[in-house]
Order: C-alpha cells, then sequence, then structure tokens
C-alpha cells in the first residue's frame, strides 16, 4: 500500500522516515502551507489586550514563529506575560514555546476537543478572556464553544493557509502513474482544511476518492463520514486519536 503523508513539509519527515524504516512506501503530498498576515492596526490592537488574557491556546508552531515576532512588533515583552497560561495543540508546537521559555498545557489527543478538556479551559470562570494565535479559519469550533461559555475571545489570525502549488502537479503525476491503484493508498487527513484541498485535487483531476482515510480525531473523523455517506461513496475511515507512528503502524499492517 502507498502512504500519502499530507503534512506540510516541516513536520512530515520525521513521519515519511519512520515509516520507510518500517518497509512502508511513503509519498509527500503537503495539502496546507502557511503563509503569515501583515502586521496592520488591527493586530496591534489585539497585541494591547493581550495582558488581560488569563490563556494564550497557541495552534501550530507557524502561530508560534509569527506571534512572537509581532509581539515584539508590537511593543510588549515576553515578561509582560509571565502572568498567562499557554496552551499547544501539540507536543511540537510546545517544543517551539519551549524555545521561547515557555511552558505549555498539551491535550492527551491533539484536536480542539482535546484542548477544550484541558482542566485550566474546562475550569475557566465565565468573564475570563483566552487568546487565540492561529490561522484563518482554523479553530472555529473551539472559539465558539468557549463563547458559549461565556469566556471572551482575543481572535489573533496571524497567517492563512492555502494549498501548495507544487501539490497540484505531485497530485496529477501520482494519479496518473499507472504503478498506483487508488484503492490501495492510505491518506493523512488531520485537519477540516487538508481534508478541503484534498476534495478540491480529486476533483479538478477528475479523481475517485476510493481510498482509505486516516483521519485525526473524533470530529474529522464525523465530517469526512458524514461526506461519504452524503456522496454515497464507498471508502474506508480510520480515526487516530494521535499522530504517533506507532499507531499509524498498527494501522497500516492491520490492513
Amino acid at each position: 500500500m502507498l502512504f500519502i503523508n499530507t503534512r506540510p513539509d516541516s513536520r512530515a519527515a520525521e513521519l515519511t522516515e519512520v515509516l520507510q524504516n518500517e518497509g512502508c512506501q511513503v509519498e509527500s503530498l503537503p495539502l496546507l502551507e502557511l503563509v503569515a498576515k501583515p502586521f496592520f492596526e488591527h493586530l496591534l490592537q489585539l497585541y494591547q489586550q493581550l495582558v488581560k488574557a488569563q490563556a494564550i491556546v497557541v495552534v501550530s508552531p507557524t502561530a508560534v514563529d509569527v506571534g512572537m515576532k509581532y509581539l515584539l512588533q508590537s511593543g510588549l515583552k515576553l515578561s509582560d506575560l509571565k502572568h498567562i497560561q499557554w496552551i499547544a495543540v501539540g507536543q511540537s508546537t510546545a517544543n517551539c514555546l519551549n524555545g521561547y521559555g515557555i511552558e505549555a498545557h498539551i491535550p492527551d489527543v491533539e484536536t480542539s476537543e482535546g484542548m477544550l478538556n484541558l482542566p485550566i479551559l474546562h475550569n475557566m470562570k465565565q468573564a475570563g478572556s483566552v487568546a487565540f494565535w492561529r490561522g484563518e479559519g482554523g479553530r472555529q469550533f473551539m472559539m465558539e464553544t468557549l463563547q458559549q461559555q461565556g469566556i471572551q475571545i482575543l481572535n489573533f489570525v496571524l497567517y492563512h493557509r492555502q494549498c501548495p502549488e507544487a501539490s497540484y502537479s505531485t497530485f496529477k503525476h501520482l494519479t496518473q502513474n499507472s504503478n498506483y491503484n487508488l484503492n490501495k493508498w492510505l491518506v493523512l487527513i488531520t485537519s477540516e482544511a487538508s481534508w478541503k484541498y484534498w476534495l478540491e485535487l480529486c476533483s479538478k483531476n477528475n479523481v475517485q476518492l476510493d481510498c482509505v482515510y486516516l483521519v485525526l480525531g473524533p470530529r474529522l473523523f464525523q465530517i469526512v463520514k458524514e461526506y461519504r455517506d452524503q456522496q454515497q461513496a464507498h471508502f474506508h475511515i480510520i480515526q487516530l486519536e494521535n499522530l504517533s507512528p506507532s499507531g499509524m503502524i498498527h494501522h497500516i499492517q492491520a490492513l
């Protein structure tokens, strides 16, 4: 079977290496790249309110890099935020924050639901405020859930997502290669945005979706399942609890 690693290039290498060492055939097809937004007046105003936040949720290593860069441009220092709790979506993001001397809370499951179950957010009192360092379109469910609980959201949209231009030609090459049978593809899907771009690639190339999909977390599983049911498709979906290579190897071996 062919494993399609759709993680961004900066985060794909470790998983690809582990899978290849286990004898898996892997192709890299990043579905997302992250591009920083300009530092405009709206972001400056948000940074000026940041000292009042109780927690900062950081959703990716890119959010760390861009967020810290703009923190300096805003005139704030990290020492101004020492009373704030930091939350990282996963270990890679936490490692980036650690490079700035920040100890972050990490959920057991690297999803919005996992972060919402962290005690610091689960027990937060109403009228508190939480800042989100995120990309355009990301973590809407999490923010809406907190707002329904009476929590004020400081919404830092630091970058936007797009499908890398090179992935369009890579996908076309892969699907036109007679050695690759789509119903023997395992495709990693880690976000709603990456699923959207996958559907776009398939549609533009008139390709059926007859792959096995490894999707991260129950909410994304439900999104992909609902699409399958609506389209009366028959592809197989496997829910991942995390992105550990050992878990993926287990599923690959079972297949």
